[in-house]
């Protein structure tokens, strides 16, 4: 099913690159190679893969910001990035996991790992994280068109990450009624996720940031989850 796509892998290590290589092209993905920051943006943005493998430790520009550029850029924003280090502290994953990121994991890791959360990343992104017979959501001046991938406050477009997309949609699609931060990862990320609850806590904050006054309807409930409110 997942044959075929591309993925973008981007490691200054020549060993790291050739085991990524073999083992994503033994799975059937078209692997694309990239030893340093600047090339895997000219890369990402020529060849539009349809996950990029990002190590953080490269020379010349760090991978958390490529990562900024990547999501910076219309082009390029919405490919999923599984970021791959020798850093294993929690702050690490974290900065990873604000600035975009759908995954981590830390070397050094098994070629199998590696190759379930690459099938897990792709198969949640082709997925809207909201029922497939609707084609909007609408709540006051916010609307989230689910055919276009687009959400806009009185007509005026923001800028969402994928995951950001699925999470919102979920939550409006279930307007009034609390959802779990497991229900929300099944959701957003899929059921076979190899993330933490915590990483929804990270992303609702981001999404309420880009909401601006909108975000103030997105509810926590302690203990159990989120609800989108339906009032004041």
């Amino acid at each position: 099913m997942l044959k075929g796509f591309k993925i973008l892998t981007v490691d200054d290590e020549a060993d790291i690159l050739a085991l990524l290589s073999y083992n994503l092209k033994k799975s059937g993905f078209i692997v694309i190679e990239a030893k340093d920051g600047p090339e895997a943006i000219e890369l990402a943005l020529k060849k539009n893969p349809d996950l990029i493998i990002l190590d953080i430790m490269l020379p010349n520009m760090e991978g958390t910001d490529v990562l900024k550029k990547l999501k910076a850029d219309k082009k390029t924003e919405r490919i999923p990035v599984i970021m791959l280090t020798a850093k294993g502290e929690e702050v690490d994953r974290i900065v990873g996991l604000e600035l975009g990121a759908d995954d981590y994991i830390t070397k050094p890791f098994s070629p199998r790992e590696l190759l379930l959360r690459v099938k897990a990343v792709l198969k949640r992104s082709k997925v809207a994280g909201v029922s497939a017979d609707t084609s909007s959501l609408d709540f006051k001046e916010l609307t989230l068109d689910v055919e276009r991938h687009s959400v806009t406050i009185k007509n005026r477009a923001l800028e969402l990450t994928s995951t950001e997309f699925k999470l919102l949609g979920s939550l409006l699609e279930a307007r009034g009624r609390v959802l779990s931060r497991s229900t929300l990862l099944d959701r957003a990320w899929g059921v076979d996720c190899y993330v933490t609850e915590r990483t929804v806590d990270t992303h609702v904050r981001r999404l309420r940031t880009k909401l601006k006054n909108y975000g103030r309807y997105i509810e926590t409930v302690r203990g159990v989850g989120y609800r989108f409110k339906e009032g004041e």
